[in-house]
């Protein structure tokens, strides 16, 4: 079953704790929302599974709808219910970032810049320093505890946020925390520099083919994630606001980037709400060759940001891109991912 507690936690960071001996240590955030309430967000380091490093992205200026969606949001704790459309996290589904661009970090080791807390502390530390700084934590809350002081930073009553990682595609004990819609994450947001940071954990037993209703991992399915260069072919492109009345002419175009032909039979684009356009019936596609696709209703990518994803034959993701409604808004141009 999912978590029973998801959402997203808007506040400050006000202190920071590393835990470096512990059998799961951890990367303490102490965080106050405007309210005064005080919250700690436990960020897990280290896997109690093999292999134990756990796989990191940070998106330095992270451009992706979901900020824009978080902006209606009130500070403090924010409980989201599960399902696309709102400004849930899924790894899988929501094409958040580039699976293949993960790599591991220990989780604290001896000397500078060298592991995950490192890592961690380098980009809270300067929201710490910055007061107009906001964080966004996506997980799962814990407390209030009204009797019982934070084991942590000490204040009254207990209270934070943890699974700030993947939440899906679970093994072992595990599973049981699988559901969609309900991946966890950081975000920072920095206004002087109207910029955001995203920070991204997953565990390297996790799977990153996942059912689309519980959040497991698929049977007789790979579902190890994709190595750099290695998909065959991805999207390139798409025309979300073509010119001309409505419904435009809405296309997305796809390149075979491997030296073989491909099949692409049965092959279709969905948008972040299930709509999409089944590929056309052609030749497989040539080596270097891109193929356009034609999107009939008007409405279905969207000029407020959104995100596509292409699925084969058997409803596996092959690839997925996410624009934003400052990328979609010059007409007549196509957006290049």
């Amino acid at each position: 079953m999912p978590l029973k507690t998801y959402g997203v936690l808007i506040a400050r960071a006000v202190g920071t704790r590393r835990e470096g001996a512990q059998e799961t240590p951890h990367y303490q955030i102490h965080l106050t929302d405007d309210q005064g309430t005080h919250f700690r967000a436990a960020v897990n380091v280290l896997s109690q599974q093999k292999p134990a490093d756990l796989l990191y992205l940070v998106a330095d200026d992270f451009r992706h709808p979901v900020t824009a969606r978080l902006e209606a949001l009130p500070g403090g704790w924010n409980p989201l219910p599960p399902g696309p459309g709102g400004p849930n996290l899924d790894f899988v589904r929501g094409n958040l970032f580039d699976p293949a661009g993960l790599r591991t970090l220990p989780p604290d080791v001896a000397g500078p810049d060298n592991d995950l807390a490192d890592l961690l502390d380098h980009y809270v530390r300067r929201a710490v320093d910055d007061p107009d700084a906001r964080l966004y934590l996506f997980g799962a809350r814990f407390g209030p505890e009204p009797a019982v002081k934070d084991k942590v930073f000490g204040f009254l009553p207990g209270n934070g946020v943890h699974d700030i990682h993947m939440n899906q595609g679970n093994t072992g004990r595990f599973i049981g925390d699988d559901g969609v819609w309900q991946d966890g994450g950081l975000l920072l947001h920095f206004p002087g520099e109207n910029r955001w940071v995203g920070i991204f954990l997953a565990f390297q037993s996790q799977s990153w083919h996942t059912d689309d209703t519980t959040g497991r991992p698929l049977h007789g399915v790979d579902g190890t994630r994709p190595e750099p260069g290695t998909r065959p072919v991805r999207i390139v492109a798409a025309r979300v606001t073509p010119t001309g009345p409505a419904p435009e002419a809405e296309t997305v175009t796809l390149l075979n980037a491997s030296p073989a032909p491909v099949d692409l039979t049965g092959w279709r684009l969905v948008a972040r709400a299930g709509r999409g356009a089944q590929l056309p019936a052609t030749a497989p596609l040539a080596p270097g060759a891109a193929l356009t696709v034609p999107f009939t209703d008007g409405t279905q990518l969207g000029n407020h940001g959104g995100e596509i994803t292409l699925l084969d034959a058997a409803g596996l993701k092959v690839h997925g891109v996410s624009y934003t409604t400052e990328q979609a808004a010059r007409e007549g141009w196509s957006v290049v991912f």
